[in-house]
């Protein structure tokens, strides 16, 4: 029997919007962001969690990630893609491209970053030198490959606090400490994960060239570059679950 998956979503995917079957899941740290959907992908079924809600109203700094990562767990899932939207640093990659980044630095502030929160008999120092899961990553650069899409293998992964964008002398910094991505969601996401038991890995959503690279505003890039990345990134999840 394959692994019971579950897709993390940011805003926008109304493929999956009334797709199936809805969980309401109560954790010890609450709610998590919207009511969590069993939908068919190819025969296989899958549970989507919207991270920013329903109705995207919660920006990234006050996502329940907990309760997101906790809730899917006592559903039974073993396995996450999580589809982040990202800004690119450097000139590798193109807005409106996929990309499935192999590592993370964390420069988030403020968010509960562990399960473990003094009510636990016991913590872990969870293993994190390879943030995502080399099983996932590598199956859903096959999915691309398979599907035709272009998709950077590898690349580090800024996970910044948000809710408001990057400045230039930011973006700098970022580079010089060797990211190529710059997002705001994968962080406590993938370590929450880890703390579970949780297979997890990113599919990224190049949709804008980061503070002070770009030709044309951000919010402009964004709007022209976003359908283009969701296109693919669907693609590449069916190609995935047909696999399966």
């Amino acid at each position: 029997m394959s692994a019971q998956f579950a897709i993390i979503v940011g805003s926008g995917f109304d493929a999956f919007a009334g797709g199936g079957e809805s969980h309401e899941v109560a954790t010890r740290f609450g709610q998590p962001s919207a009511p969590i959907q069993r939908v068919t992908f190819d025969e296989q079924l899958v549970y989507v969690l919207p991270r920013h809600g329903d109705k995207h109203t919660l920006p990234p700094h006050v996502i329940n990630y907990r309760a997101n990562l906790l809730a899917l767990k006592e559903l039974g899932v073993e396995a996450v893609i999580a589809l982040n939207t990202v800004g690119v640093v450097s000139d590798k990659r193109l807005s409106g491209e996929l990309a499935v980044p192999d590592q993370i630095i964390d420069y988030t502030w403020g968010r509960a970053h562990s399960i473990y929160d003094g009510e636990q008999a016991e913590f872990a120092h969870i293993e994190f030198t390879l943030p995502f899961s080399a099983s996932v990553r590598e199956a859903l650069l096959a999915a691309a490959r398979a599907a035709g899409v272009d998709c950077y293998d590898g690349g580090v992964y800024a996970a910044t606090q948000g809710p408001r964008l990057e400045t230039a002398a930011e973006v700098d910094r970022l580079e010089r400490d060797g990211a190529d991505y710059v997002g705001m969601t994968g962080m406590p996401e993938a370590s929450l994960a880890r703390e579970l038991g949780i297979d997890y890995a990113c599919l990224s959503l190049i949709v804008n060239r980061a503070a002070g690279r770009g030709q044309k505003p951000i919010h402009e890039d964004v709007e022209s570059s976003t359908l283009t990345a969701k296109i693919q990134a669907m693609q590449v999840l069916k190609e995935f679950f047909r696999s399966r």
